[in-house]
């Protein structure tokens, strides 16, 4: 029997770019009959206002923490410096369904692009402009992203995701359920400890 392995997360959410070595580790080791979806939870709507000075300084903690408890996580805190940030992240998240689109293998592209861009190279994937530019570099049809990416058919299916997530009552990311029989079962993570979560997904998948 195939069960299922959802990963809920948001592709400008800076615990899931703590988190992406483990998931590679876990994409590679999951038994046979388990398989892997990711879920685009959506962190923050679409708004043009700037993020308030207090919201500013918490996310700017948080990836301080990040960098002391997750080793080997980088941070470009440049990024504070150069932009009035806005807390928004659903365009980032149209982006990745806009590269899926044109063909899935984009979509874990789109997703390092976008991550990199953000907390590498202090770039702004919050404004379109800028997630045009990383899916002409990752090698997408530009006019065909730019498109698709503010269609009618990509927010719905944003959207979508959105409710699964809520429906799920999925509170943080990232979070790892199992579905078996129809039942949702979370799947508890340790950075840094791939063998406990492979472990917990082989046996409820037995």
């Amino acid at each position: 029997m195939s069960h299922k392995l959802y990963y809920f997360h948001d592709p400008m959410c800076s615990w899931c770019w703590a988190f992406r070595p483990l998931w590679k580790e876990i994409v590679a080791g999951i038994p046979d009959n388990v398989n892997c979806q990711r879920i685009l939870g959506g962190l923050a709507p679409d708004t043009d206002q700037a993020m308030p000075l207090d919201m500013q300084a918490k996310l700017q903690s948080v990836w301080q923490k990040i960098q002391q408890t997750v080793p080997g996580t980088q941070f470009n805190f440049d990024f504070w410096e150069k932009y009035k940030p806005r807390r928004s992240t659903y365009a980032a998240c149209r982006a990745v369904i806009a590269a899926r689109l044109q063909d899935t293998r984009y979509e874990e592209t789109m997703i390092l692009a976008i991550q990199q861009a953000y907390y590498l190279d202090a770039r702004n994937p919050a404004d379109k402009g800028t997630l045009v530019e990383l899916a002409t570099e990752i090698g997408l049809d530009k006019a065909l992203f730019s498109e698709e990416m503010e269609s009618p058919a990509v927010h719905q299916a944003l959207f979508k995701e959105i409710e699964f997530t809520h429906g799920l009552e999925v509170k943080g990311f990232p979070t790892l359920l199992l579905e078996k029989d129809d039942l949702f079962t979370t799947i508890r993570h340790e950075y840094g400890d791939v063998k406990g979560i492979l472990h917990q997904i082989k046996q409820l998948s037995q």
